[in-house]
């Protein structure tokens, strides 16, 4: 497999209907939205999407969610000691820094894709680890096209936890949804990273790949299925390791607006949006869905 030689851009336009695509744990499990009204995403939940996307297809992934895990292994700490190759750091042993970089990289997919900290303290019978490796994928925060509509809805639950002679009474909580919205989000790798950590070009297509169908296999109750969906995914190819143009001049290059004299109640994507592009001379996005 070929090391990526040339840099790469892109960018992903979702929508959201009914679910909660985000929540903020800090307001009650609202929608993230900005003090603008625009609604977010934050790039730590995009990247969890993508490892998930990445598992699925394969992939081996080092920072794996507890529902989603395909191991025993109940900490990260665990997983790394597992490896033989990493096993003599945690012993004591003599290695560098590089050294132990190199082998989680070539271990795992997320690793050499978005960068890791292994921070570990020494065990009672072995070392501390701290080495750190920047990734050459670097994820925005998604942000609305929009100010978003947040919808509340208070729910009970009418079952008891615990036994007991009398039924409790119920429990009230809250539920919060966006009721629509379309989000962009927008990307990058650097050539230089991914020489350092091994990224290939087959990797790179594994991302657009996992961008393509970021909320396949993603159902919970705050985002029932068909309730997230991706429109288009536009990857950016550049000539060169630096790029013929800067990742912000790329990414500009993407407007996504409301059409004209839309209407403002029951909105759609393919009705109601369009995405234009400003051509840059020499550089040409694949479009995905392909056209």
């Amino acid at each position: 497999m070929s090391i990526l030689d040339h840099k790469i851009d892109f960018a992903v336009v979702l929508s959201v209907t009914k679910a909660n695509p985000n929540g903020d744990p800090l307001n009650g499990n609202r929608p993230r939205q900005n003090y603008d009204g625009y609604g977010e995403i934050s790039d730590v939940a995009l990247k969890r999407k993508i490892r998930n996307r990445l598992q699925d297809m394969g992939a081996s992934i080092f920072v794996q969610s507890n529902d989603r895990k395909l191991d025993s292994f109940s900490s990260l700490r665990e997983r790394a000691d597992a490896n033989p190759e990493l096993e003599k750091f945690f012993k004591g042993k003599e290695g560098s820094s590089d050294e132990f970089a190199s082998i989680a990289c070539r271990e795992w997919m997320d690793v050499r894709s978005f960068g890791q900290v292994f921070a570990f303290k020494a065990a009672s019978k072995g070392a501390g680890v701290s080495v750190g490796v920047r990734g050459p994928v670097s994820i925005h925060t998604a942000t609305s096209v929009d100010p978003i509509d947040i919808t509340s809805m208070q729910i009970t639950k009418s079952v008891n936890s615990e036994p007991g002679k009398e039924r409790g009474s119920d429990t009230m909580g809250m539920k919060h949804r966006v009721d629509f919205g379309v989000y962009v989000f927008k990307g990058s790798i650097n050539t230089q990273l991914a020489e350092k950590t091994g990224f290939t070009y087959e990797d790179a297509e594994k991302i657009r790949e996992a961008l393509q169908t970021l909320f396949e296999n993603d159902v919970s109750s705050a985002r029932p299925d068909g309730s997230m969906e991706v429109h288009k995914v536009y990857w950016w190819e550049h000539h060169s390791k630096l790029g013929q143009y800067s990742s912000a001049k790329v990414h500009r290059s993407l407007k996504v607006r409301l059409k004209e004299n839309a209407d403002e109640l029951n909105r759609s994507f393919d009705d109601h949006y369009e995405c234009i592009l400003t051509p840059l001379e020499g550089l040409v996005p694949r479009e995905y869905p392909e056209l």
